[in-house]
């Protein structure tokens, strides 16, 4: 990807700027959330004058993530893992989406792309996002490509400049280096830990091939989405309840925990196959696994004097990631009320979930006893509420 011009702090607060909300008029309540959230994020979680973030909030000496710490480097990680920025271009990409707004645009070109390049290691081929900025050493995962190549694909579905369609295409070679016919198909997770073929990076897998299909014509994508797809269907589907299992290891064993963006992104890939093919069956899978996510991962609560369902599954990023795949399906089928219940997830949490910096912890429905705040949840509230800015959805109570 194309090294962007080292930031200064001058620079950088062009993130803080206030921008203007075009045709929203700044009525829209979600709009106004995802662009608080997004100021907020850049003003704690800034550790110097480059575009790079902490992991939390508050910074403390001896950082580092605890998801990587099998093998991770010990010593102390000033800056954010590769997977919790990500979620900031995320994060950009669906304000830029909602808005139309060149500013957004700029950031994400002068800022968040600026500040990923740090991950970028062309040490080892195919070229991809390391884990870590000590990019050579660093492990790279797939999934975590793959949520990149999914972002600059939107970008350049969005925008049409083909530099993002180059970096999907090359980020794309990576993901494809990690595929084999071991298990009868399937990417693995971890370049440098090929122990388990996962849901996460193979139903994103299978929606970024569809993308692509979609910028390219290129029926070679079409193929691979499909392949991927289906592999995922019959390998690693829960036949009793539609969700997903996580993963299956090399000798067969299946992992049967289940999580909200695994079944997400099977939803999206699904709403894709149908709006590409017009196979009903997509869809019908689509809708089954979606009404499965609503029984699982959605609760009932009371907000005054009203009972509300909220979605909450224990990871933010995770339902973000979920609601991509609601989102397609309501844009097919119009089914309103797992949006619905979106909405008064997030009016909810804005209302009970944040603390005294604004910033929420692992739950939406209340404030965190943990005070450490990731980056990535961040993000993801921001995500969730700049793609819901766009969805207009009619309210039946």
């Amino acid at each position: 990807m194309k090294k962007y011009i080292h930031l200064a702090s001058a620079v950088l607060a062009l993130i803080l700027a206030p921008v203007a909300t075009g045709c929203t008029g700044g009525e829209n309540a979600d709009l106004n959330r995802a662009r608080a959230m997004k100021k907020t994020i850049y003003s704690l979680y800034r550790v110097d004058d480059s575009p790079l973030l902490a992991e939390n909030y508050p910074q403390q000496s001896g950082d580092r993530a605890t998801y990587l710490a099998e093998g991770a480097d010990r010593t102390v990680n000033e800056y954010s893992y590769l997977w919790p920025y990500s979620g900031t271009l995320s994060m950009m990409v669906a304000l830029y989406d909602a808005t139309g707004n060149e500013r957004y645009l700029d950031q994400i070109k002068h800022i968040t792309l600026e500040g990923l390049d740090r991950y970028y290691d062309t040490s080892r081929e195919p070229y991809a996002y390391a884990s870590y900025i000590t990019a050579e050493t660093a492990d790279r995962f797939y999934d975590d490509n793959i949520w990149l190549a999914i972002d600059l694909t939107d970008l350049y579905l969005t925008t049409g400049d083909e530099e993002y369609l180059a970096s999907a295409r090359g980020i794309w070679d990576f993901i494809l280096s990690g595929r084999d016919d071991v298990l009868g198909d399937g990417i693995y997770w971890c370049e440098q830990k090929k122990h388990s073929k996962n849901t996460c990076s193979n139903a994103p897998a299978a929606v970024c091939a569809l993308k692509l299909y979609k910028a390219t014509g290129e029926e070679e994508f079409l193929a691979t989405g499909r392949a991927l797809y289906e592999w995922v269907y019959t390998t690693l589907r829960d036949a009793e309840d539609n969700l997903y299992f996580d993963n299956i290891s090399l000798d067969g064993n299946i992992s049967r925990a289940k999580y909200s963006y695994n079944s997400g992104q099977m939803i999206e890939a699904g709403a894709l196959l149908y709006s590409i093919t017009g196979e009903d069956r997509f869809l019908r899978q689509a809708q089954a696994t979606a009404r499965a996510c609503y029984d699982r991962w959605f609760k009932t609560l009371q907000d005054g004097d009203r009972q509300i369902r909220i979605m909450e599954s224990g990871d933010v990023w995770f339902d973000a990631v979920m609601l991509r795949g609601l989102i397609a399906l309501y844009r097919i089928d119009g089914e309103a009320d797992y949006l619905t219940a979106v909405r008064h997830t997030l009016d909810y949490a804005w209302r009970n979930g944040r603390d005294s910096d604004g910033l929420f912890g692992k739950y939406l429905s209340k404030q965190d006893e943990n005070p450490r705040r990731w980056l990535l949840t961040q993000a993801a509230y921001a995500e969730m509420s700049a793609r819901m800015a766009k969805v207009d959805i009619d309210e039946a109570e």
